[in-house]
């Protein structure tokens, strides 16, 4: 799946569901309309038919003003919704009574689950997010967020008790699709729509109550007419509206499906968890009642009702295996597809990775086999599809970094440490100068962690940076608002301090802080871009220009570097001198280019590779580079391997 075909589509789909919101509640306002000309004409005349039926008329005036009124009710409810849910994913997991698992756990079945998403996270270039618990027995999942900055993945009890590693890491990589494609923008959308609209019904059932405990008052019976009338129309409302998000779900599971399948290359996998919930005894229901608000969201359906065929937010569950794996007989017990519900336990654990040398050894020939063989295409095909060579990848990479780094960055105080450590200056004197503004700023803990770290001599390699800064992010998100804030000033004081451009440096801090800004910023969540590259020409000129200065392509001057870039994209750029481009130049330019429409990035992107490789080579150095500029334009590129 084309990760910029697939934005654009989530953004088409996001103008298909305000016009499709807007049909629906046109249908309110007309149903409301009658209802209070038939409540009118019921108080105000003889109860005889002739004398309804010529008092019943249509009064522009007032059909504009309950139009007004339902549309403000309906639009308040949707707003009000969506900016509880403004929390990200967090907050529809906490909704959903998830528990934040955290590193460290004795528990096999919650460290498996751990190390499945921190894989895939590094294997497509995306934050790693905080994975939470349901105690539910039925076998289901979610991802929800705005973007991934802000996702978070949760799973039930049934999920990581009974399926194996390679079942649970395909019900991750789906859910890891939704992510990557845009899809959970539109959930929450979803689910605020969905509210609006029921507000109506909620305001009837309260005129119902309060009229039932009223029946002295002489209005009572028409405050129980409109009562009435408001929960049928919030019924109806609430009917079309599961409609609504029953026909925008539906297709994007299969493709999903189909994105686990590439992801993982285990058909198997994800077909396997699909049969454990038909044999499962609460297959993937869910008892808590918000879970009908996400039922859209899930891997498989969360509830069944009386309308279940008709509000199925999800393919049938046969058609999706059979997507998955044509020469499925139907059997759900068949001997060749059955597996043990526990056989991913620690042994396999162990007996999946390898040894310390050979995980080096894998890793270091990836990386060598894709100096100077990259180009521009294959570059951009890998942004948002990864496949089951990044997993191999990311499992190597992880393995390499030394483990006191890695128990660091696993938990809040050392992950401030670790992103402060990557960031210490080679100098010495402005070395000194960063750890003085540590020593008598920093939370408490944090320095003493950073000192532990520093003093064990131990170093990160380029290509480690990114995946430790991944993994830190997930921990970085426990940390309170005004501990952010201390971490956020330090941060950008330390990468500043010495008044020189490190493009590294600076991409890190712009990794970490657009990821966590969505986090913990109001009214942060990104949206779909809406500027053309040709709007864009100062910022672009900036981005290339500091490519350029902050990579060595031998044989070639600065002009031809930067040439190769800009004849990609045949505008009217300008090499700009290092000296004019400061800090806050940087971050205006990149702000600029990442409200870029999803399928004018790509094109951005390749300009990108093509000033890096002008000598046609790529070193680990750049390769990171690269990864860490598309990360701030809101493109996951994973690990870039050959071929």
């Amino acid at each position: 799946m084309n990760f910029f075909e697939s934005q654009d589509t989530a953004k088409r789909n996001t103008g298909r569901l305000i016009f499709l919101f807007a049909l629906a509640v046109l249908s309110l306002i007309v149903i409301t309309n009658l209802l209070v000309m038939a409540l009118f004409s019921f108080g105000g005349t003889a109860m005889t038919s002739m004398a309804f039926t010529s008092s019943f008329h249509f009064d522009p005036l007032q059909f504009l003003v309950i139009g007004a009124i339902v549309s403000s009710v309906v639009l308040f409810g949707s707003l009000y919704k969506i900016s509880s849910l403004s929390g990200g994913g967090a907050r529809i997991a906490e909704m959903m009574n998830g528990r934040l698992l955290v590193s460290g756990s004795q528990d096999p079945a919650q460290r498996r689950i751990l190390n499945i998403v921190e894989e895939m996270a590094i294997a497509s270039g995306t934050p790693i997010p905080p994975v939470y618990l349901m105690e539910e027995s039925g076998i289901n999942a979610f991802a929800a967020g705005y973007s991934p900055s802000d996702a978070i993945v949760a799973v039930t009890r049934g999920a990581i008790d009974t399926l194996s590693r390679d079942q649970l890491q395909g019900v991750i990589a789906h859910e890891f699709s939704h992510i990557l494609h845009g899809d959970m923008r539109i959930n929450i959308r979803l689910i605020g729509v969905l509210h609006g609209i029921m507000v109506l019904g909620i305001i009837g059932y309260h005129l119902l109550r309060s009229g039932r405990y009223s029946r002295r008052s002489k209005d009572s019976g028409g405050i129980v007419f409109l009562g009435l009338g408001l929960v049928i129309v919030g019924f109806v409302g609430t009917f079309f509206g599961n409609l609504i998000k029953a026909a925008v779900s539906r297709q994007r599971e299969y493709l999903a499906d189909a994105s686990a399948v590439q992801f993982t290359r285990n058909p198997d996998g994800i077909g396997q968890a699909l049969m454990q919930i038909a044999r499962n005894q609460d297959r993937s229901y869910l008892q808590n009642p918000k879970s009908a608000e996400i039922s859209h969201a899930l891997f498989e359906e969360g509830q069944v009702t009386a309308l279940s065929r008709l509000y199925a937010t999800h393919p049938p569950l046969n058609d999706r295996i059979l997507a998955i794996l044509p020469r499925w007989r139907g059997d759900y017990d068949e001997s060749e597809w059955d597996r043990s519900a526990l056989a991913a336990t620690e042994a396999e654990e162990q007996q999946k990775a390898p040894s310390g040398a050979s995980q080096q050894e894998k890793a270091a020939a990836i990386l060598t086999g894709a100096t100077g063989v990259l180009l521009a295409d294959a570059v951009i095909n890998q942004v948002g599809n990864p496949d089951s060579k990044h997993l191999d990848y990311a499992d190597a990479l992880v393995k390499q970094i030394p483990q006191l780094f890695l128990d660091a960055a696993r938990e809040p105080s050392g992950a401030r440490a670790i992103v402060y450590f990557l960031v210490l200056s080679k100098d010495e004197s402005v070395r000194v100068k960063q750890l003085q503004v540590l020593q008598g700023s920093a939370d408490v803990g944090v320095f003493e962690e950073l000192q532990r770290v520093y003093q064990s001599e131990q170093v990160v390699a380029a290509e480690q940076r990114l995946a430790l800064i991944t993994i830190a992010l997930s921990s970085l998100r426990q940390l309170s608002q005004s501990q952010y804030q201390l971490f956020r000033s330090n941060f950008k004081t330390l990468v500043e301090i010495d008044k020189k451009v490190s493009l590294l440096e600076w991409s890190l801090q712009k990794i970490v802080m657009h990821s966590l800004d969505a986090v913990f910023k109001k009214g942060a969540a990104p949206y779909f871009g809406k500027k053309n590259l040709k709007s864009c020409v100062q910022s672009i000129s900036v981005l290339l220009s500091i490519l350029t200065h902050s990579t060595v392509q031998d044989g070639k001057t600065s002009k031809e570097t930067f040439a190769a870039g800009a004849d990609a994209l045949k505008l009217p750029l300008q090499l700009l001198e290092v000296s004019k481009i400061d800090f806050d130049t940087l971050n205006n330019a990149l702000d600029d280019l990442a409200d870029l429409k999803p399928l004018q990035k790509p094109a951005l992107l390749k300009a990108c590779v093509c000033c890096i490789t002008a000598d046609g080579k790529i070193q680990p150095i750049e390769v990171e580079l690269l990864r860490a500029v598309a990360a701030t334009i809101d493109c996951p590129v994973p690990p870039l391997l050959a071929g």
